[in-house]
C-alpha cells in the first residue's frame, strides 16, 4: 500500500506537451508492483490500481467521464474459465477533454490482469497463488493512455476532437468492461469517430516491429500507417478489426478501431511479465506514433467504417491449448514461435521457441488464422503429428492435447 500513497505524488504535471519517459516507467512500475497482487478483476488489489489511475486524472484536472460525474463506471461480471466461475462488480476508470468539438476519438487499454493465477488464464505451468505482475499486459497500455491523456491536456493547440480516455477492466475474462461501455456508452455513440486500442505496447523490437490491426476498418488507416513506419518503428498492418482484446467491442458497434501491439513473448500470461523487462523508449516511441496518427487526422471529417474479414481469435473458441506463443508480426510461413510454456502439449512434444510450424495434423499452417482453425478441430486427449521447421530444417514431431 505504501507505494501506491507515494506514486500519487510522484509524478508531477508536466510544463510542456511530451511523452516522457521517466512517466512511463513510474506507471509501470507502479501497477505491476507485487503490491497489487496482478491486478485480478474486482479484487483488491485492481482497486488499487484505479485508485493510481484516477488519481493521474485529477492531478491533470480531467474531467469525468464515467456515471454520476465520476470517473467510474460500474458492471458484473463473472469470472473463472468460459465465465463459470464467481460473479462480481468492476468498474471501468473514464476521463475525458471536452474541446467542444462535434467527434470524440476513445483511447484506452485494459488494467485488469490475471491476479493470482486462479482463473485459467495463465500460462503457467503451476499458476496457482503466483502474482502475475503483467507489466506488459497490460500496465504498458495503461501507462499509454495516462500518459496521452496528459499530452493532449497540455497540448497548447486545442485539437478539432473530444477525448475519452477509458482504462477498462474485465478484459481478461472476456472483454466485459469494453462491452458494457459500448452497450452502455457515457457519451452519444454516434459522436464517436474512432477508437484507439493499446494492449501489450511495452516490448517494442524494431526487427520484428510494431503491429496494428484494424487497418481496413476505415479507408483513411492504410496509407497514413504506412507513412508513419520507419525503421526504428516499422509498422506491420493486419485489416482485421476483431481479436482478443478491447478494440473488439467498438468494432462491433461499426466504429472504426486501431489495436497497437508490440508482439508476443516468452513471458505472457506469466508471472514472469516484469517491469524490468519494458522498452520503455520503445513504448514512448509507439506513443508517439498514435499522437501523429491522431493530430495527421484532426481536421479530416468523420472516419467512415469499414466491415473486415475478420479472423477467429477469440480467447475461448477451443477446446484444446497447444501452450505456445504465436508470433503476430512475423512473416515466415507457418507461424512462428515466440515462447513455448513450460507442461503444456507443445513443450511435452518438444516445440521450441524460434520454431515455425507448418503443419497440425492434416492441416497445413500457413499464418495465426490457419493455427487457429486447426486448433478448432481437435479433441483434448487427442495425439496428433506435428510438423515444424528449425532452423531451416523439417522436424517431425507429435502432440498429445
Amino acid at each position: 500500500m505504501r507505494i501506491l500513497l507515494l506514486a500519487l505524488l510522484c509524478i508531477g504535471f508536466s510544463a510542456t506537451a511530451q511523452i516522457r519517459e521517466e512517466a512511463l516507467r513510474q506507471h509501470i512500475k507502479i501497477l505491476a508492483n507485487d503490491s497489487l497482487m496482478g491486478r485480478g478483476t474486482g479484487t483488491s488489489g485492481e482497486k488499487m490500481a484505479a485508485a493510481y489511475i484516477e488519481s493521474q486524472f485529477r492531478g491533470m484536472k480531467m474531467k469525468p467521464g464515467g456515471e454520476n460525474n465520476t470517473f467510474y463506471q460500474s458492471f458484473t461480471y463473472r469470472a473463472g474459465a468460459h465465465g463459470t466461475g464467481r460473479e462480481g462488480t468492476a468498474r471501468n476508470i473514464i476521463a475525458r477533454i471536452d474541446n467542444g468539438a462535434p467527434r470524440t476519438i476513445i483511447i484506452g487499454a485494459h488494467y485488469d490482469h490475471l491476479g493470482l493465477g486462479h482463473d485459467g488464464n495463465s500460462l503457467d505451468a503451476n499458476a496457482a497463488d503466483k502474482i502475475h505482475n503483467g507489466a506488459d499486459d497490460n500496465a504498458s497500455g495503461v501507462a499509454g493512455v495516462i500518459e496521452l491523456a496528459r499530452y493532449f491536456r497540455m497540448n497548447p493547440v486545442r485539437e478539432k476532437n473530444n477525448f475519452i480516455f477509458i482504462c477498462f477492466s474485465g478484459e481478461e475474462l472476456g472483454l466485459y468492461g469494453s462491452k458494457y461501455f459500448t452497450e452502455h456508452p457515457t457519451i452519444n455513440a454516434g459522436e464517436i469517430n474512432y477508437m484507439i486500442n493499446m494492449d501489450m505496447i511495452g516490448r517494442l523490437d524494431p526487427a520484428k516491429g510494431l503491429a496494428v490491426s484494424g487497418s481496413g476498418t476505415s479507408p483513411e488507416w492504410e496509407p497514413l500507417l504506412k507513412s508513419l513506419s520507419t525503421p526504428t518503428v516499422p509498422i506491420k498492418t493486419d485489416s482485421s478489426g476483431m481479436g482478443p482484446s478491447d478494440h473488439a467491442s467498438f468494432y462491433l458497434k461499426n466504429i472504426p478501431v486501431l489495436h497497437f501491439f508490440t508482439g508476443s513473448h516468452s513471458d505472457y500470461h506469466k508471472p514472469s511479465d516484469d517491469a524490468d523487462k519494458i522498452n520503455y523508449a520503445g513504448e514512448k516511441a509507439v506513443l508517439e506514433v498514435i499522437i501523429r496518427v491522431i493530430e495527421k487526422l484532426d481536421n479530416s471529417p468523420k472516419l467512415a467504417f469499414l466491415p473486415t474479414k475478420n479472423k477467429s481469435m477469440g480467447r475461448s473458441a477451443f477446446k484444446v491449448t497447444m501452450g505456445i506463443m504465436p508470433s503476430y508480426t512475423s512473416n515466415d510461413v507457418g507461424v512462428l514461435v515466440d515462447g513455448v510454456s513450460e507442461g503444456k502439449p507443445a513443450q511435452k512434444a518438444g516445440v521450441q521457441t524460434g520454431d515455425i510450424i507448418t503443419q497440425l495434423g492434416d492441416f497445413v499452417i500457413k499464418d495465426v488464422q490457419t493455427y487457429m482453425e486447426a486448433l478448432g478441430k481437435f479433441e483434448k486427449g487427442q495425439t496428433v503429428p506435428l510438423k515444424v521447421k528449425r532452423k531451416g530444417e523439417e522436424v517431425a514431431l507429435s502432440v498429445t492435447f
